[in-house]
């Protein structure tokens, strides 16, 4: 008996030994994305408004329920007002986003691509960047008057601070082993703005422009609340003056619209450009 226990015993120990050790590997990354994760945090903040409206907790004449702003905003949909407001609003942030972003890559480049550049511009705009831009809102009516020019002048300026500020960051942060390969290579000058330059700016870039569409908001609010007699701005502030808090709130969740909207469009463009990329996102 006790042979044939410690022969059972001694064919036992090597088949344990031979059974392969599964290692426990520990997840660190994220997780998988959730379908329309970004639309849960609105949501949830959509029905604890509503809740507390329905509950009585929140005054109706400070912070209107939700189906009171919705019914609201059908009103002036159908009288025309909001849609007029809404369009001469988009127009103005169209036009000065445009030229932001243009001004912003333009500059970004020339200025690091080239050390005379650099010298030229880098201080200016961080010069600028330093100066409140809302401040410039006295100087600029002086210059270009109350019209729409001022106003899309000083969006302009909210959009290409972040978008130079950012591409020129991601310029700079090339590795010069790159440079050093691609005159090795003797590539030209075009050939190594497209092979080298553009790819090492783009995300950079995308993060700039992310910004720089939720500046563009952000100014136009204020703006259009200065000598304007359209756009949402002005609704808002029309509505302050007879203390229509529902029109307000209506004008404040199109801009949080048109803002989560756009830098959703943003992202997904950045996505699709930068789809090599393995991150901790993707």
């Amino acid at each position: 008996m006790s042979a044939v226990t410690t022969t059972t015993t001694a064919v036992a120990a090597p088949a344990a030994e031979e059974l392969p050790q599964v290692r426990r590997v520990r997840r660190l990354s994220p997780g998988r994305h959730l379908p329309a994760a970004r639309l849960i945090g609105p949501l949830v903040v959509l029905a604890l408004w509503s809740a507390a409206s329905a509950a009585g907790w929140l005054d109706p004449g400070a912070v209107p329920a939700p189906w009171t702003v919705l019914r609201t905003a059908g009103h002036l949909w159908t009288d025309g007002t909001l849609s007029t407001d809404v369009l001469t609003s988009l127009k103005r942030a169209a036009y000065g986003f445009a030229i932001g972003l243009t001004a912003g890559v333009l500059l970004a480049l020339a200025s690091g691509l080239s050390r005379a550049g650099e010298a030229l511009i880098d201080g200016t705009v961080q010069l600028n960047r330093a100066i409140p831009t809302l401040g410039l809102i006295p100087l600029f009516i002086l210059w270009l008057g109350i019209g729409e020019t001022f106003k899309i002048a000083i969006i302009a300026i909210v959009v290409y601070i972040p978008i130079y500020l950012n591409t020129h960051s991601a310029l700079s942060g090339i590795d010069s082993r790159y440079v050093e390969l691609a005159e090795v290579q003797g590539l030209s000058r075009f050939a190594f703005i497209r092979q080298v330059v553009i790819p090492g700016a783009l995300p950079g870039f995308f993060v700039g422009l992310r910004l720089g569409v939720t500046g563009s908001w952000l100014g136009l609010v204020v703006l259009e609340q200065i000598n304007a007699t359209s756009g949402l701005g002005y609704m808002m502030f029309q509505a302050q003056n007879y203390g229509q808090s529902d029109v307000i709130l209506v004008g404040l969740l199109i801009y949080g619209v048109f803002g989560l909207v756009s830098d959703s469009v943003v992202r997904l463009i950045e996505r699709r450009v930068l789809s090599w990329r393995r991150t901790l996102s993707s």
